[in-house]
């Protein structure tokens, strides 16, 4: 069963973040620049929140308003949740799945250690699948 830290060691840790005064425009601008769906919202080294495309689309585009105008604090997320590096892959996919959130921030030791997105458990998945596969595929044909 992989684990969230394990993902991590994969695809690293490095998270993209804004602060809550910042612009939306400039943090929709970093997301398309570092090609992402969500940052987190750092007051200092404190996770404040998590601002996505869907807080964009729902919060801004669709009530009309101006993202240069508008602060990121007022359509964060605040209601967090968070998961841990030992947690696992099946864990993150359940949460994901009930509170229809598509990024976790992953904390340790009440700091920020890495983001991941419901692509790269869906990605974890796969590749534990493929592997189990794999090993099967051996065991009945007698292939080492």
């Amino acid at each position: 069963m992989m684990t969230v830290r394990q993902i991590l060691e994969t695809k690293g840790r490095a998270v993209w973040s804004v602060s809550p005064d910042s612009s939306v425009y400039d943090a929709i601008k970093l997301m398309a620049d570092k090609n992402v769906g969500a940052l987190v919202v750092l007051d200092g080294d404190r996770l404040k929140g998590i601002i996505s495309e869907r807080d964009y689309a729902r919060k801004v585009i669709l009530k009309g308003k101006s993202s240069k105008e508008i602060p990121v604090n007022e359509i964060m997320s605040s209601n967090l949740i968070t998961i841990r590096p030992e947690q696992s892959i099946e864990d993150c996919m359940a949460l994901m799945t009930t509170k229809h959130i598509r990024h976790l921030p992953v904390l340790e030791a009440n700091k920020l250690a890495g983001m991941i997105s419901i692509g790269d458990v869906v990605k974890a998945i796969i590749s534990e699948q493929e592997y189990t596969i794999k090993q099967l595929e051996n065991y009945i044909t007698g292939s080492r």
